[in-house]
C-alpha cells in the first residue's frame, strides 16, 4: 500500500463498529448535562436580561435549542448509520484533501474553547482552594485541570461517558441550589428574576432582541452541530431498523430532551446572575452571594461542567481532526496532546473580551457546513455512503487534486453571507450554504465526477446498520464489508 492510502485510513479513523458503539441514550444526555454549562450560556442569559424578560429569554432558548438539537441529530446519523466521524465524511462534499482546510479551522476553535473553558474552570478551582486552604494561585489551577482533562479523554470515550456519569447528578443538584442561592440575593436588592429588566425594550426592537437569544443558542452550537458524527459514531443503535427515530434515538435523547432543559436551566442561571450582581460569571456572582463552604460547593458544579464540556464538545472532535490531518502518525491521544497545547498557547485569559466574540463570529461562518452536509448526505447521497472511496487516494471523493470545488464556493457563499448577516448567521449560513451546494454539485461537479451511490442508489451497497452492516476497513488497499450473521463475500477478506 502507498503512503497516501495508509494516509487516509489513520486507525482512530476507521469506521466503528460494533464494539465501538458504547454510549447510551441515558449516557449521552449525561453527557449533554455537563456540556451545556459554559459560559458563553450564561453570557446569553446574562445579555439576554437587559432587554428582555427572562421569561422570554427562556422562550428564545428553548425555541434555538430545539433548531439546534434537530440540526444535530440530522447530521450525527452519518456517525450512527456508518460509524465515521466529521473529518472524514467531509471528504466527499471537500475532497480527500480539501476536507483539511474547514476541518482545521473547526480543530482550532475547538481548541480555543478548551482553553477558554480551562481558564474558567480554573478560577473556580482556584476560589476553592482559596476558601479550603487559602491558596491563590490560577494558572497553577489552570496546567493541572488542562492536564487531568487530556488524560482523562485520552482513555477514551468509555472515560468520558463514566465521567459524565459522575458529573451529571452533581451538576444537576449544585445548579439548583446555585439558582436558589442567587434569586435570594436578587430578591433582597428588590429584584424579582422573572420580572426584572435592565433596560426593556418594545416592539421591532424586542423582535430584534428575541430573535439574537435564538440566534446566539444556535449559533453557538453550531460547530459541534457540524462534527457531531465524530460523537454519534460511538452510539448504540439497533441494526436493521429503518425507521429514523427509533434508529437514533440515543441522539434524540441527548440532543432533543437534554440539551434544550440543561441549556435553558444555564441560561436562567446566567440571567439571574446578572439580575444579581450585574455579572453574568457565575463564579463572580458567587463569589459576591456565597462564602465558606457552601461557596466551594457551589463552585465545584463549574470545574465538573467545563471538565465535562471540554472532553465531549472540545477535546474529541479537536483531536479527531488533527488525528485525521497527521494521519497514523499522530494517533487518537497526540490529537488530544495537540488539542491542550493550542488551547494553552492561546492564552485565553489575556484575551478572554475578544476571543468568544471572534469564535463566535467564526461559529456562524462554519454553520455553512452543517447545511452543505445536510445538502450532500440527505438531498444528493440520500444517505448512502460509498465508504470503501472514502479511505482511497484515488477513488471518487478524490475528484479535482484532492479538492471539490462545489463545497468550496458554497462554504464561501454560506459562510460570508453569515458574517455579514450575524444577528441571523446561523439559519443564512445554514440555507445559503445548503441550496448553494445543492445545485453546483447536482448540476455541475458530480457531472464531471461520478458518484457511485447517486448513479447507482442501492441500499445494500451503500448503507450501514439500516441494512445490518458495520463498515470494517483494514490497512490493506481493499475495504471489506461484512454483513453482520452473513456470508462473507466473494472476493473480499474476513
Amino acid at each position: 500500500m502507498d503512503k497516501k492510502e495508509s494516509y487516509l485510513r489513520s486507525p482512530d479513523l476507521l469506521p466503528t463498529t460494533q464494539s465501538g458503539k458504547k454510549i447510551s441514550p441515558i449516557g449521552f444526555a449525561f453527557i449533554w448535562v455537563g456540556m451545556a454549562v459554559v459560559l458563553a450560556a450564561f453570557a446569553i442569559g446574562g445579555t439576554g436580561v437587559q432587554s428582555l424578560s427572562l421569561g422570554w429569554v427562556v422562550f428564545a432558548t428553548i425555541i434555538g435549542s430545539i433548531a439546534i438539537g434537530l440540526c444535530m441529530t440530522l447530521i450525527g446519523d452519518i456517525g450512527v448509520e456508518h460509524g465515521l466521524s466529521f473529518p472524514v465524511y467531509m471528504r466527499a462534499p471537500f475532497g480527500t484533501v480539501g476536507t483539511h482546510i474547514p476541518s482545521i479551522i473547526r480543530g482550532f476553535v475547538a481548541s480555543c474553547w478548551f482553553g477558554i473553558n480551562t481558564y474558567f474552570g480554573s478560577t473556580a478551582m482556584n476560589a476553592i482552594l482559596f476558601v479550603l486552604i487559602g491558596f491563590d494561585n490560577w494558572f497553577v489551577c489552570f496546567l493541572i485541570f488542562a492536564t487531568i482533562q487530556v488524560i482523562n479523554t485520552s482513555l477514551g470515550i468509555k472515560a468520558v461517558e463514566r465521567f459524565a456519569d459522575l458529573a451529571a447528578p452533581i451538576i444537576i443538584l449544585i445548579s439548583i441550589w446555585m439558582y436558589s442561592t442567587l434569586s435570594e440575593s436578587a430578591l433582597a436588592q428588590g429584584r424579582e428574576v422573572w420580572a426584572w429588566v435592565e433596560s426593556p425594550v418594545t416592539g421591532g426592537a424586542a423582535f430584534t432582541a428575541f430573535i439574537v437569544v435564538i440566534m446566539a443558542n444556535m449559533g453557538f452550537w453550531g460547530t459541534l452541530a457540524a462534527d457531531m458524527p465524530s460523537l454519534s459514531r460511538f452510539f448504540k443503535a439497533p441494526l436493521r431498523e429503518r425507521n429514523w427515530f427509533k434508529r437514533n434515538k440515543t441522539q434524540i435523547v441527548g440532543s432533543l430532551v437534554a440539551l434544550p432543559i440543561t441549556q435553558t436551566f444555564m441560561i436562567i442561571i446566567g440571567g439571574v446572575s446578572y439580575i444579581a450582581v450585574s455579572n453574568y460569571d457565575p463564579v463572580v456572582a458567587l463569589q459576591e452571594a456565597a462564602s465558606g463552604l457552601v461557596l466551594g460547593i457551589l463552585l465545584l458544579m463549574i470545574v465538573f461542567a467545563q471538565w465535562s464540556t471540554n472532553i465531549s464538545a472540545n477535546l474529541i472532535p479537536a483531536a479527531t481532526i488533527y488525528s485525521n490531518v497527521g494521519g497514523p502518525k499522530v494517533p487518537f491521544w497526540a490529537g488530544v496532546v495537540a488539542a491542550g497545547v493550542i488551547g494553552t498557547i492561546v492564552q485565553p485569559w489575556s484575551l478572554f473580551g475578544i476571543i468568544i466574540p471572534a469564535l463566535l463570529i467564526v461559529g456562524g461562518i462554519l454553520s455553512a457546513i452543517v447545511g452543505i452536509l445536510f445538502a450532500d448526505y440527505y438531498l444528493l447521497r440520500k444517505r448512502r455512503v460509498n465508504v470503501q472511496d472514502l479511505y482511497k487516494d484515488n477513488g471518487q471523493y478524490r475528484y479535482y487534486n484532492g479538492f471539490n470545488m462545489a463545497g468550496f464556493i458554497a462554504w464561501i457563499l454560506g459562510g460570508g453571507s453569515a458574517y455579514f448577516l450575524s444577528n441571523y448567521s446561523f439559519i443564512v449560513g445554514f440555507l445559503v450554504g445548503s441550496v448553494t451546494y445543492y445545485f453546483l454539485a447536482k448540476y455541475w461537479w458530480f457531472s464531471k465526477y461520478e458518484q457511485a451511490e447517486i448513479t447507482d442508489p442501492n441500499d445494500e451497497k451503500y448503507l450501514g446498520i439500516t441494512v445490518g452492516r458495520y463498515w470494517e476497513v483494514d490497512e490493506a488497499p481493499e475495504t471489506v464489508e461484512v454483513p453482520v450473521g452473513g456470508a462473507v463475500i466473494p472476493g473480499e477478506k474476513a
